[in-house]
């Protein structure tokens, strides 16, 4: 199984407002960058797609090395929230509606296809990828702005 490095971050301009995602794929050395957004966002839904597509990018089932800033995802991950949300329904344990179902489906879809192990980054913090991450990012949202 190939191990890959993905690296993702997300980007909003307000919360709501126009939003975007980048991401890194690293294999052997080489690299390719992705990146998209939507008009009407919030960052956590940037964050979530930004890790999608980069799973989704792989053709192959893969051993995953993923670096996000998004505690959001590596908590409701690595702690069992998204596949409790899911299994009731998509409601969380407060009894409010889990945020953003349709893109947990698709992340918890992808991660029964790869091994992926999550590793938390500060963001902001000099980290080159998380950096290159963010400016896809903020350029991605900045072509959805009025």
């Amino acid at each position: 199984m190939k191990t890959v490095r993905i690296y993702t971050d997300g980007a909003c301009s307000g919360n709501p407002g126009p939003g975007g995602y980048g991401v890194i794929l690293n294999y052997k050395g080489t690299q390719k960058e992705l990146s998209g957004g939507e008009k009407n966002t919030t960052n956590n839904r940037m964050e979530l797609s930004a890790v999608i597509a980069g799973l989704d990018a792989l053709k192959e089932p893969c051993a995953v090395e993923l670096y996000t800033d998004s505690r959001y995802i590596v908590d409701a991950v690595e702690k069992g929230w998204a596949v409790s949300w899911k299994r009731n329904g998509w409601v969380k344990s407060d009894k409010k509606p889990a945020l953003n179902a349709d893109l947990w489906e698709k992340l918890l879809a992808l991660l029964s296809v790869h091994s992926v192990k999550f590793i938390w980054i500060k963001g902001h913090d000099g980290h080159p990828e998380n950096e290159r991450c963010d400016s896809l990012a903020v350029s991605a949202a900045a072509k959805f702005k009025d």
